[in-house]
């Protein structure tokens, strides 16, 4: 089925070259803003789902001519890092780009653009650029680039697949919006799930059957007397064992701040700091990594409801027992995200090792005999205390949520007899919410993999139907590729001959001057 095609090494019918960095003080001084010029495009602004982001205020002037174009039709590939291979791009306009991503372009007028982007978004494609790579960073030069094989087909037939290609696509991007707009709605559902839970509307017949549930104002004295008790505890140790006085979190810095919103529910709000025995965060020093040791956990090992242990660091044990000094975190502890992005995340420990924090994670250690690790976790992921935290957050560039903002959080007490029975009913429901974002998941996988099989198919030569190409062979400019690799190498030789004799009459220029201007000296 791939009668007239040619593998070939890429180089070979493509030009493929990289951008220009810029300097970042620079690009903010120079290049921000500017309303006439070419889009700058850096691997940032080009997704691992192909989609561009011309728009990031960043424009090159159309007469500065020491910058790389990247003419529209052709294709972006990253060249390095974790995103080498797998972010490609199909270019709508023309561009500046960054020296991190490679353009591919029909140099010879024998490639289809989107036939090439195609190929780019391919298995098989990403397989082979990754077998090129070297560097710690992980990169491809461009003579390894161009060595990797390319399926060259008769250029009615790239159409053909581009069209086909497209139409299959077209089904298969609407079942996965389809998926993904249930995605969506399934986080605003669990987001009402945790709002109504956590504001007393599951539980209105269980207070109403049990009237004689504790009030929020005897359980926060409770918890006051429990760390009254905590803290004297520890004084008392802290002497025995010949150490200074612990600090007392009852006399920290208070925020001035005021919580704009909070929903009503039939319980008294309290400060986070008020209901727990700390709310601190980890060391402010990057402290010495090392292969092994005493993991090291960040804001990026923490998401909703679950840690992740898979790109840790580690640190020494002798680091570690300084660490946790000030800051220990252990089971039953609350660890949240407060740097980044990413602020804002919460998740319960549950981890069989030990381990320290760096400082843009918050660590909360409940007064757990009545305010139940669960339930915080619930709060913490929950909008009532994302509202808080977004009114909260500073920062010019990336976003961080001080301590003294975090202790304020107003969250809601109620008895720790409702706090289970909350506990309960949002876990019953997020756990078929679960079972459905499952099923989502693995009919994007189906469908990503059918993507893949389309695209197999197509550079294999058995998309297309027998018909299909016999009317790509009554196109006027139907050849086969070996046809389209002569004209290439003959296009290729004529330039290079071209050169040579512009090579030689200017050098054969130069020395009749030198001669002309000898002749004249003798005289």
């Amino acid at each position: 089925m791939r009668e007239d095609w040619l593998d070939i090494e890429i180089g070979e019918v493509a030009n493929i070259y990289n951008g220009n960095s810029i300097n970042a003080q620079v690009k903010e001084v120079k290049y921000k803003n500017l309303k006439e010029g070419f889009n700058y495009i850096g691997t940032k602004d080009v997704g691992f789902d192909a989609v561009v982001n011309y728009e990031n205020g960043v424009k090159i002037p159309f007469d500065e001519g020491s910058f790389k174009i990247a003419p529209k039709g052709c294709v972006l590939v990253c060249s390095e890092g974790g995103s080498a291979g797998r972010k490609t791009a199909y270019i709508e306009n023309d561009v500046c780009f960054g020296n991190k991503l490679y353009a591919i372009t029909d140099e010879y007028n024998v490639l289809e653009g989107k036939y090439v982007f195609y190929y780019s978004r391919y298995r098989k494609f990403f397989e082979d650029f990754k077998n090129q790579m070297n560097g710690i960073i992980g990169g491809v030069s461009t003579n390894k680039f161009a060595e990797i094989l390319f399926p060259l087909a008769p250029i009615p037939v790239q159409r053909a697949i581009i069209s086909k290609t497209e139409e299959l696509f077209s089904d298969l991007d609407n079942g996965i919006a389809n998926f993904k707009k249930a995605q969506e709605q399934l986080k605003i559902y669990r987001q009402a799930v945790l709002e109504q839970g956590l504001t007393g509307v599951f539980t209105s017949n269980f207070r109403k059957n049990n009237p004689q549930l504790e009030a929020s104002e005897v359980l926060f004295q409770k918890i006051q007397d429990e760390i009254d008790f905590s803290y004297r505890k520890a004084c008392k140790e802290a002497k025995e064992n010949g150490k200074n006085k612990p600090k007392d979190q009852r006399k920290n810095k208070k925020a001035i701040n005021v919580t704009s919103y909070l929903p009503e529910t039939p319980w008294n709000y309290y400060r986070l700091e008020d209901i727990t025995y700390l709310v601190s965060d980890g060391t402010h020093f990057t402290p010495k990594y090392q292969k092994q040791g005493i993991k090291f956990l960040s804001v990026k090992n923490v998401r909703p409801f679950r840690i992740k242990d898979d790109d840790i660091k580690y640190i020494s044990e002798d680091e570690h027992k300084k660490l946790i000094g000030r800051c220990k975190p252990e089971n039953g502890d609350i660890l949240y995200t407060k740097v980044g992005a990413t602020y804002g995340y919460a998740s319960k420990v549950k981890l069989d090792y030990e381990f320290s924090i760096f400082v843009s994670l918050c660590l909360i250690k409940p007064v757990y005999k009545y305010f139940l690790t669960e339930y915080l976790e619930y709060l913490m992921n929950s909008e009532i205390v994302f509202r808080q935290a977004r009114q909260r957050v500073s920062g010019s560039g990336v976003p961080d949520l001080h301590l003294v903002e975090i202790r304020d959080f107003k969250i809601p007490l109620p008895s720790v007899e409702e706090q289970r029975i909350i506990i309960q009913e949002i876990e019953s429901r997020l756990s078929v919410c679960d079972k459905v974002e499952q099923s989502i998941n693995e009919s994007i996988i189906k469908a990503e993999t059918l993507r893949q099989s389309i695209l197999k198919k197509a550079f294999e030569g058995k998309l297309l139907s027998q018909a299909e190409i016999e009317q790509c062979k009554q196109a006027a400019d139907y050849e086969p590729a070996s046809e389209l690799l002569k004209k290439i190498k003959a296009e290729k030789l004529a330039k290079e001959q071209a050169l040579r004799q512009a090579q030689g009459d200017k050098k054969k220029k130069a020395t009749t001057k030198k001669k002309s201007k000898s002749t004249q000296n003798s005289k």
